[in-house]
């Protein structure tokens, strides 16, 4: 007797579900939350700014249009890589459940559309920064992760740009050595209205090396089994490479008291940051004294708190 064999046809909802679940992840949608938070942060903390939620929700869609570009350009260069890697195996280009080409045109147009957001709703600086963050996110560092731990440098700065963009997209000012000619505010001299934004964008950059070591050290395994050259010991999970995120942790401590210097923040702000940045180097110290991986665990959940409470009590603090 013959078996009938019955085929349930996917519902369209189901499929539609599965797509938008693929591209969730082709954008790495929780990262680049945190990257277009800090951004839209750094915006509503420029002098000149006050709070409007349609430039915030334009900043915002920009800014995830143009780090979903970024990142998708990533998962299509790293498709073999990630096959290799069991915390990546499943992303919908390594996996086949979407084309290079899918993921390419998705970036070329979300990319497109985020840099002329920022052009046409804020500044052209804004616009040429985000595209210049794309650009060395996307074809400068993802490359170069292969090649030598100097990847981690490389990728701070479009990491930590964000900040800059936000600062410069309400500003207007992008060169910190111009001339202070047209910034005066109630007679005097906005000093800061150039430097504010490299503050921030100092705080992000050197944030992201102890958060960074920290997820590679206990990725290592996968990442060298990918090729990835990314703690800073050729031997990996080191002495050497757990003394790194301390170095780091010790230089975000002088950074962070800049805020308050330059008046972008106020008391409260400057002792909330102290306590954040040593509380970094106390766990980065640990990591050095244990040397597992639930104390560089504890450095990786510590620098997740860190920027969302620091970017938070600064525009709470704001002057």
């Amino acid at each position: 007797m013959e078996k009938t064999i019955t085929i349930i046809p996917q519902s369209v909802s189901y499929t539609i579900s599965s797509k938008v679940k693929d591209y969730f992840i082709l954008i790495k949608f929780t990262l680049s939350f945190m990257v277009v938070f800090s951004s839209v942060v750094c915006y509503l903390l420029a002098p000149n700014v006050e709070y409007n939620l349609l430039s915030v929700i334009m900043l915002f869609f920009a800014g995830l249009c143009i780090t979903g570009s970024a990142n998708a350009i990533n998962q299509t260069v790293e498709r073999k890589t990630d096959a290799l890697m069991k915390r990546t195996a499943d992303r919908p280009v390594a996996a086949g459940r979407m084309s290079v080409n899918e993921a390419n045109t998705f970036a070329a147009i979300a990319g497109a559309v985020g840099v002329i957001i920022m052009w046409y709703w804020f500044n052209f600086e804004s616009a040429m920064l985000s595209l210049f963050s794309l650009f060395l996110y996307a074809y400068i560092y993802t490359p170069l992760k292969r090649v030598n731990a100097v990847s981690v440098i490389v990728g701070a700065f479009p990491g930590a740009l964000p900040c800059l963009i936000g600062w410069v997209a309400g500003t207007g000012y992008l060169n910190p050595f111009a001339s202070f000619q047209g910034l005066l505010h109630n007679g005097e001299v906005s000093h800061f209205m150039n430097y504010g934004g490299y503050i921030l964008f100092a705080i992000q950059f050197l944030w992201q090396f102890p958060h960074f070591w920290a997820i590679a050290w206990l990725a290592h395994k996968d990442y060298d089994k990918a090729g990835f050259k990314l703690l800073p010991s050729r031997e990996g999970t080191t002495k050497f490479s757990a003394m790194q995120t301390v170095i780091y942790s010790m230089m975000m401590v002088p950074v962070g008291m800049l805020p308050y210097y330059f008046h972008i923040g106020g008391i409260l702000s400057f002792w909330v940051l102290l306590f954040c940045n040593l509380w970094m180097v106390f766990v980065s110290v640990l990591l050095v004294i244990k040397m597992n991986a639930a104390a560089a665990r504890r450095v990786m959940f510590s620098s997740y708190f860190y920027l969302m409470i620091v970017f938070l009590t600064l525009l709470f603090d704001k002057i």
